[in-house]
């Protein structure tokens, strides 16, 4: 199974420790974060990566190049002369990602001890389009669920705007992790110009297809965007 990593955003939450780097390479412990995510993921059995690049795209790509990943299939999907958002860069990247198989895709500035194989695992069994990675925690914008784990709406919690997508009386708000698995179906069925979400891209395509849900409740999960996460992240580790 193939993997892509988000890695091309301007990490403006992250400034000023991206003032010189693409926050792909702000360091946990002295290692990129990017570094830790392609080795644990390789730990599990993933070993081709696609990665996209726009801010330092050149630090980037030399860190990629060099003999740390050596072993590994790494291929660059090219965003420097436009930022393309998650749905953007994937549909840009996707010549990169046809195969067989499922595609992992994974926001480099996200940290969990996630046990992936679970995921992949959970994908295999149902085979829908998407399956998202979820967890109930605060935050402002909500993935909603119905009792078949099916994805029906979204909610922004302080716009109050709600779009739904699929009937559904009661619905179960949770929050997006940052982390979920492709069809090849979806990736040929993703349509789009220039800069866009994927998730508009998932609510769209949950009118008419299975969308479902990975609830990893009891795993660490962290949101390591802004520098006091990198600082509590490294005492932790």
């Amino acid at each position: 199974m193939k993997t892509m990593i988000f890695a091309a955003g301007l990490g403006t939450r992250l400034y000023p420790l991206t003032e010189d780097r693409p926050k792909a390479l702000v360091e946990i412990n002295g290692k990129p974060m990017i570094g830790h995510l392609i080795h644990k993921l390789h730990g599990f059995g993933f070993d081709e990566f696609v990665v996209n690049v726009h801010h330092f795209a050149e630090n980037l790509v030399s860190y990629l190049n060099s003999r740390e990943f050596s072993a590994y299939h790494i291929h660059i999907s090219d965003e420097t002369g436009q930022l393309l958002d998650t749905g953007g860069g994937l549909l840009n990247a996707r010549d990169l990602l046809q195969d067989n198989s499922p595609v992992l895709l994974h926001n480099v500035d996200i940290w969990t001890d996630m046990n992936y194989a679970e995921l992949v695992n959970a994908h295999k069994d149902t085979n829908p389009f998407v399956t998202l990675a979820v967890r109930d925690r605060e935050t402002s914008r909500y993935l909603l669920f119905n009792d078949a784990s099916e994805l029906v709406g979204w909610k922004n919690i302080k716009t109050g705007e709600v779009k739904m997508e699929k009937a559904c009386n009661n619905p179960t708000p949770l929050a997006f992790s940052g982390i979920q698995i492709v069809s090849q179906n979806f990736l040929r069925y993703l349509t789009g110009t220039g800069k866009f979400s994927i998730i508009e891209s998932y609510l769209n395509a949950a009118k008419d297809n299975q969308i479902k849900s990975f609830v990893h409740q009891n795993d660490f999960w962290m949101d390591i965007g802004k520098p006091e996460a990198i600082k509590l992240l490294s005492e932790k580790f």
